[in-house]
């Protein structure tokens, strides 16, 4: 048993938090993180890094900004090797959140993607959108 919970969050939901700083999805994974344990894996990093480099996001954020995230979130994110193949997904990409989230052992994922949110709970690991996310767990001020 971990003194924090753990959890996943899937690319969208990252990408969203870090464009888009006061959205439901930003408000979500601050408060996850703040509360909690994130986790990542090679694959998730490689997926993020891939899509962080595009340069649609350009319009948003400068390189520098977007890398400078990526780096803070390696380095302060649990990093969990050997993350066992999964294929449970009706979209295949998904499936390194689902086997992520089983290795590490994590109490929730945070995704706003129905090929994920469809398949809650899974084994046990609770599948949250960012509202209901806040909905739940978000102290009131």
């Amino acid at each position: 048993m971990h003194d924090r919970p753990r959890f996943v969050a899937d690319t969208n939901v990252l990408i969203s938090r870090l464009v888009f700083r006061n959205s439901i999805p930003a408000q979500a994974v601050r408060s996850a993180t703040a509360r909690g344990e994130f986790l990542v894996s090679l694959e998730t990093l490689e997926e993020l890094e891939s899509v962080l480099s595009r340069p649609k996001f350009g319009i948003y954020l400068t390189l520098g900004e977007r890398l400078e995230f990526f780096d803070t979130l390696r380095l302060t994110a649990t990093f969990i090797e050997s993350v066992l193949p999964i294929s449970a997904c009706r979209d295949p990409k998904d499936d390194k959140f689902l086997a992520l989230a089983l290795t590490g052992h994590a109490d929730f994922i945070l995704s706003g993607d129905q090929d994920l949110l469809s398949l809650h709970p899974f084994r046990g690991i609770e599948i949250l959108n960012p509202r209901q996310y806040l909905d739940r767990f978000q102290q009131p001020s």
